[in-house]
């Protein structure tokens, strides 16, 4: 009989040992670009959650009850910080598990709103007069909180999280370290590819809708000529709109990026009869299935967007 017990109990303990292994630490991010990276990290091992649905605006979302609960449970949680996700600060005074906010990382490359492009920026009210963004704020000398999108930043952010899953889920600790080796080798290689791809776009002019994309076109030497910063729900004024078209008159072909999944109505007014091609650039991968080559994809799509319309200019 004690033979007997000692054999299931050694049974329940493999057993157990096994499950512990398999274990599916929970790890939610605040936004799909972060989703993206925690993807390839937790690669075959677990599935990342993402707090913000499709089309959700990280500037200002609205908690459920449900999102709450969720914020508490999970073990780990990214977020990129109060300078974006304004409305987590709160609800996260109230969790006692791990939560990164990762613009505060050591070894990130932090922009702000001005470093490169204040002269540029095509913000006005009705009279043509300067005035702040009306969807949210990038004054100058605010963080610019897009930082997903520079690929060295996106290392820093994968190494945190391949750090802080070995100490949660030791059985698993090589399947993260050797995830993480493989993310930081494709992303070495993919950076290369795009320095290749969008060499031939540089001085080329563009606007954007929204001011998003400075991290991605430092790292490979683009610069867009202006911004259209216009509320989604208020058309501007005539002589907002005249003061725009002049810009694109002046510049002659190029293109206007806006960003899924809605285009501001402003735009085919804008660009009505101009040589100007509208197009899309998504910051966010909002359509991306979440996977290991999630990220990568993130960044390839951003690629194809500019070369797709500035490369016919």
């Amino acid at each position: 009989m004690s033979r007997l017990f000692s054999i299931v109990s050694l049974s329940i303990i493999t057993l157990f040992s096994c499950l512990a292994a398999q274990a599916d630490v929970r790890v939610l991010t605040s936004i799909k670009p972060l989703q993206l990276i925690a993807a390839a990290v937790q690669d075959g091992v677990g599935a990342p959650e993402v707090l913000l649905p499709p089309g959700a605006s990280p500037h200002h979302y609205a908690l459920r009850p449900s999102d709450v609960r969720q914020v508490r449970e999970v073990e780990l949680l990214y977020w990129v910080g109060a300078d974006l996700e304004s409305f987590l600060p709160r609800v996260l005074s109230g969790r006692d598990k791990p939560s990164v906010a990762v613009q505060d990382l050591p070894g990130m490359s932090l922009r702000h709103f001005g470093d490169s492009h204040a002269a540029h920026d095509e913000h006005a009210d009705e009279h043509g007069h300067a005035a702040p963004e009306h969807d949210h704020d990038h004054r100058p000398g605010m963080l610019d909180a897009h930082l997903w999108l520079l690929p060295a930043n996106a290392r820093v952010i994968a190494a945190r999280m391949a750090a802080d899953l070995v100490l949660a889920d030791p059985a698993n600790a090589a399947r993260y370290q050797a995830n993480l080796r493989g993310f930081e080798e494709r992303l070495n290689a993919l950076d290369q590819r795009l320095k290749g791809r969008l060499a031939g776009l540089a001085g080329k002019p563009y606007f954007v809708f929204h001011e998003a994309y400075d991290y991605f076109e430092a790292a490979y030497g683009l610069k867009h000529a202006g911004v259209f910063s216009v509320a989604s729900e208020v058309q501007p004024g005539a002589r907002h709109v005249a003061a725009m078209r002049t810009r694109l008159q002046a510049v002659g072909p190029t293109c206007v990026f806006s960003e899924p999944p809605l285009r501001p109505r402003l735009a085919q007014t804008l660009t009505a009869g101009l040589p100007v091609t509208l197009a899309e650039l998504d910051a966010m991968g909002g359509a991306l299935p979440v996977n290991a080559q999630g990220y990568e994809a993130l960044l390839d799509n951003l690629a194809t967007g500019l070369v797709a319309c500035l490369g016919t200019l």
